[in-house]
């Protein structure tokens, strides 16, 4: 039993004026993205994979909808500037705007974009280790999410500031205004995002492949050096919501962990694809006979998939394509 000594010097600890130490044994996450009341994507998707792992993990919605858009119909909430200031403000003042890593999804506002890229600045500059993990959530397939007002901010103030950023395809060629139809052009316009300051860029998926093959690329860069690797995954005819936030999230928390992008990027692809097959085998057993699985019978089982997540079992392995550890040129 503490003695109360300890128990006052305890209290007097977790008020005290700096806090950073607290959060030393424990990773803690700021994770800001879109919430729904039912499914999984965004922050229901985040939270439950890094807590499983150990991880703190604290939330922002971006949006607050009733289900995601894959339903076809929706009701809630995008929230502004003026919204996430008021929480980031309340934060501040308690000397609570303290975490490990930020994670950052979905965002619908341009405002709430802004005012979430200068915060982050702000919480960079009182702890320099921070790291910012960023999910640019544009689209997908040619085809925008997002009002075109955020590409703007995301290229010129998102980018600057995020240590691992991991766009697909059509974000990539968004973020970095170049046209990507070949892994060659994938890694030029990966390089074009490391020139601005992002040390890891994983592209999390691109059609790329061939021969029922989807493409996964990543790069990290240091001391200007860069190690590139390539990893393929077996396509499945399906369309799974939330895939990119699960993706985000554990690769944050793998990264964390080994501090190995390779090692990183395998168990992330892992954990991924165990999920979409006990989801898509879930969902075609319980579909009516002939029918496709609606969007509610295809919500990730991720709690279903808790050994999974806290032990992903690697079949799928990153082939290392280096070629050798040049000097990153322009």
């Amino acid at each position: 039993m503490a003695t109360l000594e300890t128990r006052v010097r305890l209290s007097h600890c977790r008020i005290c004026k700096n806090q950073n130490h607290l959060k030393d044994a424990t990773p803690n996450v700021l994770s800001i993205q879109k919430s729904v009341i039912w499914g999984n994507v965004g922050n229901e998707i985040a939270r439950f994979p890094l807590q499983v792992l150990g991880f703190d993990v604290s939330t922002i919605n971006s949006v607050q909808f009733s289900n995601h858009t894959g339903y076809g119909k929706w009701k809630g909430q995008v929230l502004n500037a003026d919204d996430v200031a008021e929480l980031f403000e309340g934060l501040r003042i308690n000397n609570l705007l303290h975490f490990s890593h930020v994670l950052t999804g979905y965002i619908g506002s341009e405002s709430f974009l802004e005012k979430v890229g200068e915060t982050v600045m702000e919480m960079k500059k009182s702890n320099p280790k921070l790291v910012y993990v960023c999910d640019p959530v544009m689209g997908d397939n040619g085809k925008l999410y997002v009002k075109e007002e955020l590409i703007p901010v995301y290229r010129e103030k998102i980018v600057t500031l995020a240590d691992i950023i991991t766009p697909n395809q059509f974000e990539l060629e968004i973020l970095t205004d170049s046209k990507v139809s070949s892994e060659e052009e994938a890694f030029i316009a990966i390089n074009k995002l490391h020139q601005k300051g992002v040390k890891t860029v994983v592209l999390s998926s691109s059609e790329l492949g061939s021969n029922g093959l989807l493409v996964c690329l990543a790069s990290t860069a240091a001391n200007g050096f860069r190690q590139k690797y390539r990893l393929e995954i077996p396509y499945i005819d399906a369309t799974f919501v939330g895939t990119g936030d699960l993706f985000a999230a554990s690769l944050l928390a793998w990264m964390h962990k080994d501090s190995d992008l390779k090692i990183a990027l395998e168990k992330t692809m892992a954990t991924l694809q165990a999920v979409i097959r006990r989801t898509l085998a879930y969902a075609t057993k319980i579909a009516e006979k002939g029918m496709r699985p609606t969007p509610a019978q295809m919500e990730l089982r991720l709690v279903q998939s808790k050994a999974d997540i806290e032990n992903p079992q690697v079949s799928l392995k990153a082939q290392d394509v280096s070629l050798c550890n040049a000097i990153l040129r322009t």
